[in-house]
Formats: structure tokens, C-alpha cells, sequence
């Protein structure tokens, strides 16, 4: 029975790392957006290449930090346990672009202006946010009001990030 407790508490450990880094990434990527966002001369492919680069140099940097840690603290390289392990983690990082890049391609068959799509594609990075503020406040036992200004919370962080990009430009 300990063993399925310590495998209960790795598994949600290995959630929670995840979680965090999808919302890290949500977090930058919401910034990216709204630059290319206030950018007239933001171009479709212009705008891939920034979110694509975004998302990959997020995940290999925290690659990296996680590698060079590892080898700090444990002195050694990961074993390829381990390596998966930290690819695991770090995948949601790349998940980052989809919404953007879907923007953007919808944006490329005329559907709807491109700063118009970048736009969209902020708010919908601040509604994600708010949606996992209410999820955490409901995973914690909190009631429909207590999960509903969580998600408020995190959604003025969300706003935050947009504001002090508005501020100090592109």
C-alpha cells in the first residue's frame, strides 16, 4: 500500500510539473502575442516564426536548466529514464503555439484580420488562465464563488502581462 501511495505522489508531482509549465508558457506566450499584436508589419509567416521560436526555445531552454541541474545536484548526466522523464514534463511548453498558430492560419485564409486574429488569440490565453485558476479553486474544494475569483486572480495576471506589454511596447 505505500508503494501505490509513493507512486500516487510521483504521479501528481509529474502533473503539477507539467501544469506549471503549460501555464509558464502561457504566461510568455500571452506577451509574444500581444507584441506581435501591436506590430503593424507583423506579417503571417513573421508571426509563426516568432510564436514557433517562442515555444521550441522555451521547451530547450528548459531542457537545458533541467540537464544542468541534474548534472549539478546528482553529478551526472541524466539517465534515460530521467531524460524522458524531463521531456515529459517539458512538453506542454510546445503546446503554447497552437492556439496562436491556429489564429494565424485562420487569419491567412482571409477569415479575419491578422492583428484581429493576434488579438483573439491574447483573450483566449487570458481565458485560459482564468479557466485554471477555477480549476485549481474547484480541485481544492473551494465553492462556485471561491473557484470563480481564483479564476478572476488569475485572469487580472493574465491582463497584467497584457498591460505591461501595452506599456512598454514592441
Amino acid at each position: 500500500m505505500a508503494v501505490n501511495a509513493e507512486k500516487k505522489g510521483e504521479l501528481l508531482n509529474t502533473l503539477r510539473e507539467r501544469l506549471k509549465e503549460r501555464i509558464y508558457a502561457a504566461i510568455t506566450m500571452l506577451a509574444v502575442v500581444v507584441g506581435l499584436a501591436q506590430n503593424p508589419h507583423t506579417g503571417h509567416w513573421t508571426a509563426a516564426a516568432y510564436v514557433t521560436g517562442t515555444a521550441v526555445g522555451l521547451w530547450l531552454a528548459t531542457l537545458v536548466a533541467d540537464v544542468q541541474s541534474h548534472r549539478v545536484v546528482h553529478k551526472r548526466f541524466p539517465a534515460r529514464a530521467e531524460g524522458r522523464h524531463m521531456l515529459y514534463v517539458s512538453s506542454p511548453l510546445l503546446s503554447s503555439a497552437a492556439g496562436p498558430l491556429v489564429m494565424d492560419a485562420l487569419s491567412a485564409t482571409g477569415a479575419l484580420d491578422l492583428d484581429t486574429a493576434l488579438w483573439i488569440a491574447a483573450g483566449v490565453g487570458v481565458a485560459g488562465l482564468a479557466a485554471w485558476g477555477f480549476e485549481g479553486g474547484r480541485r481544492m474544494g473551494g465553492g462556485l464563488i471561491a473557484s470563480s475569483l481564483a479564476a478572476v486572480v488569475d485572469a487580472v495576471i493574465g491582463v497584467g502581462v497584457v498591460g505591461v506589454k501595452l506599456l512598454a511596447g514592441h
